[in-house]
């Protein structure tokens, strides 16, 4: 099927219109500038109301995040199974840019890479060490378990599925509607024309901002990471000024990285990374405790499968248990929204042409699988050498998150290699992850064209390592993974508005009748179409 020409408009108005930015522009970097400056001039101000905002929204809406993030996945898997799974991503006759190879090496290295370095080790081994909600002993192995199980919760359907709503609405917008990028003409089913224009615009402001704080968050968890790798190997102090300098350096390289497009330097960073972290994970898992790895594999995911309605909806009863989710569940739900948009378009730009049910095992199932088996070698082994040793990695957990992984590779042989190794991919991972938001970001602000100009592809290069910069310095990690879990908010209504609205405009959508059953009164009417669009009925 060919975008109609009078669908073709919005795009091609958009890319016409590329040097040219809107509203959405000027709103987004304005309050980027006017938050900057907040953090500039009254660091403390920003930083206690960052705080007291967080505490609120984890005692009284938190609850919304599992909400939502369980609705995504019940979605995905109907949207997978139902007549909608044939549908293709694009033209009826439209097949994949990319190999399946390497889009799955763009989803999981340009997504979410940074976090197997950062929480393989550091989320597993923090669980062993206390339990979540007491439920084992701590550094036994029913808690080698549990640990296991919430770190599955954590990274597994629940985030993949908010990034593949937020796809699967975007990827039918723009290759199957001819809209263009943006989140606001997601939702002209539900609101009309209301999205045309200043309430489209504050959804596509919205998306911008909770983009930016949730890449901000990556960008000081890969700093922290680099920081750490390079003070173990060379001895580096592991100050904040270095920290910053790491920042700044990589703000160069992806804001380069993003001016090359998708095509050439997104794909080949995603393509390196993928060669190193299978190198890295098979020689922990054959170097490693490899027995005690398999069995605690299959034992935890029969937990987490078994468990997983309980541990979805499992919600604080006291305020330790608030502080705990809000270090935790709260945080890693609300940094899944927050990425929501920025994934979305992402994925939708590299998912052209792949049938909904290939794009949901692909982005849902694949990349689960993939985090599942990585926090189980690493955190498995992690746990091992402690229920074996002194407890020296959980320790070093407690004091700084970002140690525990290196903290592991120094149990093992090879360490001064394996270190560099790892040193690597966090770069690889920093620079592929920043490289596709600052696309993203640019798309978002350029009128939802799928080819921003290089001067806005600049601008958000800069803007987010100045962003990263300053709320490092207001508050730390804390205050960067604060800021994401804010921004996040508004995102629990428009990811449930975008899965109602995209269920709405399949439904609606005649080209795909061809999918669903035929009845005697559809062919008596001919209000059936029975022939996909870009077939022709045999004469």
């Amino acid at each position: 099927m060919d975008v109609p020409a009078t669908r073709r408009e919005a795009t091609d108005r958009a890319f016409a219109l590329r040097n040219r930015p809107g509203r959405v522009f000027w709103a987004s970097i304005a309050l980027v500038i006017l938050f900057t400056l907040w953090a500039a001039i009254w660091p403390d101000s920003l930083g206690t109301s960052l705080t007291n905002t967080m505490n609120w929204v984890a005692a009284n809406v938190g609850w919304t995040y599992l909400l939502v993030t369980l609705g995504c996945i019940l979605l995905m898997l109907f949207l997978a199974f139902s007549r909608f799974g044939r549908v293709r991503l694009g033209g009826d006759d439209e097949r994949p840019e990319f190999s399946t190879w390497a889009w799955l090496t763009m989803i999981l290295s340009a997504v979410m890479g940074i976090g197997l370095i950062s929480y393989g080790v550091a989320e597993p081994i923090s669980h062993f060490a206390a339990p979540p909600h007491g439920l084992a002993d701590p550094g036994t192995y029913n808690a080698a378990v549990r640990a296991l199980q919430f770190s599955y919760f954590d990274w597994g359907p629940h985030a993949w599925a908010v990034f593949g709503i937020f796809g699967l609405a975007i990827a039918y917008s723009t290759h199957r509607r001819g809209n263009t990028g943006l989140i606001s003409p997601m939702l002209r089913p539900l609101f009309g024309k209301a999205m045309d224009g200043w309430a489209g615009n504050v959804v596509d402001v919205l998306a911008v901002i909770a983009t930016l704080f949730g890449t901000t968050t990556s960008l000081g968890l890969g700093a922290s990471q680099i920081s750490e790798g390079l003070n173990r190997v060379f001895g580096i102090p592991n100050e904040v000024i270095v920290q910053v300098t790491i920042i700044l350096a990589i703000t160069v390289l992806f804001t380069l990285s993003a001016l090359s497009g998708v095509n050439r330097g997104i794909k080949i960073l995603s393509q390196t990374t993928a060669v190193l972290s299978i190198f890295l994970v098979l020689f922990v898992l054959i170097v490693g405790p490899t027995s005690f790895v398999a069995n605690l594999f299959f034992r935890s995911v029969g937990q987490y499968l078994n468990d997983f309605f309980m541990v979805s909806l499992t919600t604080p009863v006291s305020e330790a248990d608030v502080q705990w989710y809000q270090w935790w569940t709260y945080f890693m739900m609300a940094w899944w929204l927050s990425w929501g948009a920025f994934v979305g378009v992402f994925l939708a730009k590299i998912s052209r042409g792949r049938t909904i049910r290939g794009f949901v095992l692909g982005v849902m199932g694949v990349p689960s699988l993939v985090f599942f088996v990585w926090f189980t070698i690493f955190g498995g082994t992690a746990i091992k050498f402690d229920m074996d040793g002194d407890g020296a990695i959980g320790r070093a957990a407690t004091q700084d998150v970002n140690s525990a992984f290196f903290e592991t590779l120094e149990h093992m042989p090879w360490v001064g290699l394996t270190s560099v190794i790892a040193i690597i991919l966090v770069v690889l991972y920093f620079v592929s992850g920043a490289d596709a938001n600052t696309f993203v970001l640019s798309m978002l602000t350029s009128r939802g064209t799928l080819e921003p100009s290089r001067p806005v592809l600049t601008v958000w290069g800069v803007l987010t390592g100045t962003s990263a910069v300053f709320l490092f310095l207001v508050g730390g990690l804390a205050a960067l993974q604060q800021a994401a879990m804010i921004s996040a908010l508004p995102f629990t209504v428009i990811v449930a508005l975008l899965g109602i609205s995209l269920i709405k405009s399949l439904r609606e959508d005649h080209e795909f009748d061809f999918v669903r059953p035929v009845l005697r009164e559809d062919l008596s009417t001919g209000a059936l179409r029975t022939t996909p669009p870009s077939r022709k009925p045999t004469p």
